[in-house]
């Protein structure tokens, strides 16, 4: 099981991709671990492939990877996210997106961290798609987490506050 878990949430564009790399920078003995990701990890084991192989030729593969990953959740629900629970080390998982997701973490002991940007300035980082789906929506009720980062400013703001995450999550 992961020693320590990080869970990011935010809406599109909103810049949790850009912390965890920022965290990841300063916190060596932490790695990154998205849910989708342990798919594809699954299956470099069961065909002796590279995750990098995978990812360079995506369409090659995409059909056997939604195959795989719907087998997993037929024997149960959640397969995949038990897969990334129990990932050695510790782990930042960037892509939390419903409340299945976020409870199955924290009761793993997750650390929470909500990354929030207004419609405006994501609007201004690209196109935004789906902005209704679930996985938009789907954490936007919950009050409790443990950090909360405005990503609504300059760069500097943002590395100013994710320094302070930082340094609390490793005095912790």
């Amino acid at each position: 099981m992961a020693l320590k878990i990080l869970i990011f949430s935010g809406k599109q564009y909103s810049g949790k991709d850009t912390v965890a790399k920022m965290m990841l920078k300063k916190m060596k003995d932490y790695h990154r671990c998205a849910i989708g990701d342990s798919i594809k990890l699954e299956y470099c084991r069961q065909k002796n492939l590279t995750y990098e192989e995978i990812e360079k030729n995506k369409t090659l593969y995409r059909k056997d990877l939604i195959t795989l990953g719907n087998l997993g959740r037929a024997q149960d629900p959640d397969y995949w996210l038990k897969k990334v629970v129990n990932e050695p080390g510790n782990i930042m998982v960037t892509d939390v997106r419903v409340q299945h997701e976020y409870d199955v973490f924290k009761e793993a002991g997750a650390k929470t961290i909500r990354v929030e940007a207004s419609r405006e300035t994501r609007v201004q980082r690209g196109t935004l798609v789906g902005e209704d789906d679930i996985t938009e929506t789907g954490l936007d009720h919950i009050k409790d987490w443990d950090y909360v980062i405005d990503n609504n400013s300059d760069y500097e703001h943002l590395e100013k506050q994710v320094n302070k995450i930082i340094d609390e999550i490793k005095a912790d």
